[in-house]
């Protein structure tokens, strides 16, 4: 059982994402992160695909390889953002030939300077179908933004334009959020909309302060102002940064578990330690 679709049917899943290595010492990270992290048994894990294609050839590398590996699958993120249809045919078809099965087809972000990216596609949901027509068979996962996209002009459009993509695809994993209510307000919103397709809740845990304020900065994702306080506090002490998110990841598991949630997608770094702690800590694992 390899397609993300099945596993969810059979689930709940868990899962973790990873980023593409920009050099050999950050690869030789993955592989150890990897290798620790298989010990947990995962459903699937994915990596990602950098701005405007910018790890195209690394990230299509390290899923082959992972999927070619592991006993689960690796899911490929693929933007459409900047590409053309023969560009992203042809990634398809190398995908297709290697026996990766799964991709989640992502819109991606336009370049900072509001400059025209070029390419053939315009949303989301075009790679979707391009995807979904694809000779490979892929399980197609989307995007989901509980706190609403940073691009979306209000909710109901929002969440009709995911409940469109979810229409053709199989499934979606969430951006990071840090309030149960915010996924589970966006549950009832779909299932308002007729649409019922399982939508993992992506977590990512703390690791730094500068770093958590800087990708929430550019995915829109609130950090709720009592947990900001608390890493601010210590802000200069790394290993208590630490600790404060781990008990936060946890905490949003546990209640996106006991609500229901299809699975967990945990989001890595490229880092064990904070992801064995929660699985720990939430009975998924057994203790060191």
């Amino acid at each position: 059982m390899a397609r993300i679709a099945d596993l969810l049917r059979a689930g709940p899943t868990r899962s973790f994402e990873f980023f593409p290595p920009k050099n050999d010492e950050m690869e030789r990270q993955l592989d150890k992160t990897v290798a620790e992290l298989a010990l947990l048994g995962p459903s699937f894990v994915s990596v990602t695909y950098g701005a405007l294609g910018s790890t195209r050839d690394r990230t299509r590398d390290v899923v082959i390889r992972i999927n070619g590996e592991q006993t689960f699958p690796c899911m490929a993120h693929l933007t459409c953002v900047g590409h053309t249809r023969a560009d992203i045919a042809d990634l398809l078809d190398l995908y297709a030939d290697a026996g990766v099965e799964n991709i989640l087809a992502l819109g991606g972000d336009p370049p900072a300077d509001g400059s025209d990216p070029g390419g053939e596609y315009e949303y989301a949901l075009e790679l979707v179908e391009t995807v979904r027509a694809h000779r490979g068979g892929f399980s197609v996962g989307v995007a989901a933004h509980p706190e609403l996209h940073p691009r979306s002009p209000d909710r109901p459009s929002d969440r009709r334009r995911l409940a469109e993509k979810l229409e053709v695809a199989d499934f979606a994993v969430t951006q990071f959020f840090f309030e149960a209510d915010d996924y589970l307000r966006m549950i009832d919103d779909l299932d308002a909309l007729g649409c019922r397709k399982p939508v993992v809740p992506g977590i990512m845990p703390i690791l730094t302060v500068a770093g958590v304020k800087r990708m929430a900065a550019m995915n829109g994702s609130v950090i709720p102002a009592p947990l900001l306080a608390r890493i601010e506090d210590v802000a200069d002490d790394a290993d208590a940064v630490l600790e404060i998110g781990i008990d936060a990841a946890t905490e949003l598991s546990r209640t996106l578990i006991d609500s229901g949630a299809p699975g967990l997608h945990l989001y890595a770094l490229n880092r064990p330690t904070s992801v064995r702690r929660i699985y720990r800590n939430l009975g998924l694992a057994s203790p060191d």
